[in-house]
């Protein structure tokens, strides 16, 4: 690419180089013959062929000729030519001084039945070209060199900076989950592509220990039901026991198995929506009416614990997405709100049309959740010590989370004073 580069600055150097010297060589015979024309003397034949004697005399570089109809020469230092009239140029000179390889570029004319024709010698024109024609070949050979050594020197680079990925990769796939990609100051393609492997490798890191820890959460969580599931089948296996306590225990097993069920059930449903399959069939959602079913759901929850329950949703707010997984959103929230406020308390729902934005508050009385522990409560089954006796698999908060997640909203986790006030920020839909 460079050396074709190269050839087609040449090329349009050469050419306008001697386009420029040709014109002006014209230029110089035009005038000459204007100034032959116009001198008195040159009125005549015999005063015409004195004036280009004279001039031929004293050259100066240009070249006359005045020849006769029959092709004789009358005056002038050039030899008989065909008497053709305009720009004519041809080569090896018209006289033995010229010099050899040399032509001569002209203008002829007729003038009362002569011929005059007037030229000057491209020699310097020709010594011009030879001296760019060398000044590219020279200028190529520096300039291919140049390239050849750069590319070198960059592939080196690249290739080193390859091999970093490769290194990196390769103790990656032995087990190191820790190393990352180097990257350099200068903010080139390969530092744009190391940032973005290593946040890559960040989110594969992030994702495993998440992985790690659930099983652990897993098995942690699952030992005590299936313990007293244990417990429940071995009663029900002694001699002793009778048809009342046997199927009190069988009544016992399948509540104990139902909650592993639901556990494990909440963890696909996570899943599920983890991965994004749900964003495809997201619609239009009435908000507001979805918010009116939430409330009318659990308004008797909350006046079963002697709660006052509030609800504040303008009318026609909309969002974009998934129905049921909204509902079940601030189902949860609501419900969480319900389960850990004391009686006495109020639980307010209530919505917002912000800067383009739905926002929905869901705010209790209850112990709220300390500031430190916020981000942790939204961990797959982590559970706060205040909630350990009521039921519950601490999977509702990760839930909402994937939730949201998935409609790319954003929500916090904010004090009530005393409580947990929970602001769910969706992009709104203008009807």
């Amino acid at each position: 690419m460079t050396g074709l580069s190269f050839i087609v600055l040449f090329g349009v150097i050469l050419w306008s180089t001697t386009h420029f010297m040709r014109h002006q060589i014209d230029d110089s015979v035009a005038n000459e013959i204007a100034e032959i024309l116009t001198d008195p003397q040159s009125r005549d034949p015999a005063g015409l062929a004195t004036v280009v004697s004279g001039l031929a005399r004293h050259a100066g570089g240009f070249y006359y000729l005045l020849q006769n109809s029959a092709g004789e020469v009358l005056a002038g230092n050039m030899r008989g030519l065909d008497p053709k009239q305009g720009i004519r140029e041809w080569a090896d000179g018209p006289r033995s001084e010229t010099p050899r390889g040399s032509t001569v570029r002209g203008k002829g004319v007729v003038v009362k039945g002569d011929y005059l024709f007037v030229g000057w010698s491209t020699h310097q024109l020709h010594e011009m070209e030879e001296m760019v024609t060398r000044s590219f070949v020279w200028g190529l050979t520096a300039s291919v060199a140049f390239a050849l050594f750069g590319g070198v020197l960059a592939g080196r680079r690249i290739m080193r900076r390859i091999e970093a990925v490769s290194e990196t990769t390769r103790d990656i796939v032995a087990g190191d989950l820790t190393r990352r990609v180097v990257s350099s100051t200068t903010g080139d393609e390969f530092d744009h592509l190391s940032a973005s492997i290593n946040s890559m490798l960040d989110r594969i890191q992030s994702l495993m220990g998440g992985l790690q820890q659930v099983t652990t959460d897993i098995a942690h969580d699952l030992r005590t039901p299936l313990s007293r599931l244990r417990q429940r089948v071995e009663s029900a296996q002694r001699p002793d026991v009778s048809a009342a306590q046997l199927r009190e225990a069988i009544a016992g097993t399948v509540e104990e198995i139902d909650g592993i069920l639901g556990i494990f059930g909440a963890l696909l449903r996570i899943a599920q929506i983890e991965s994004g399959a749900r964003r495809a069939g997201f619609a239009t959602v009435d908000l507001t009416e979805l918010l009116g079913t939430v409330a009318e759901l659990y308004r008797s929850s909350a006046e079963e614990k002697r709660q006052l329950f509030l609800l504040s949703v303008p009318d026609n707010l909309q969002v974009r997405g998934d129905r049921e997984l909204l509902l079940q959103l601030f189902a949860n929230l609501v419900e969480n709100a319900i389960k850990h406020s004391p009686p006495e308390s109020t639980i307010t729902l209530s919505a917002s049309a912000e800067a383009g934005r739905a926002c929905i508050v869901v705010a209790d009385n209850g112990p709220g959740i300390p500031e430190h522990l916020r981000a942790k409560v939204l961990q797959r089954f982590f559970r706060l010590e205040s909630s350990r006796t009521t039921p519950g698999s601490g999977l509702g908060l990760s839930l909402a989370h994937a939730v949201v997640k998935l409609h790319e909203a954003s929500w916090v986790l904010s004090d009530n004073g005393p409580g947990l006030k929970v602001t769910v920020s969706l992009p709104e839909i203008v009807p």
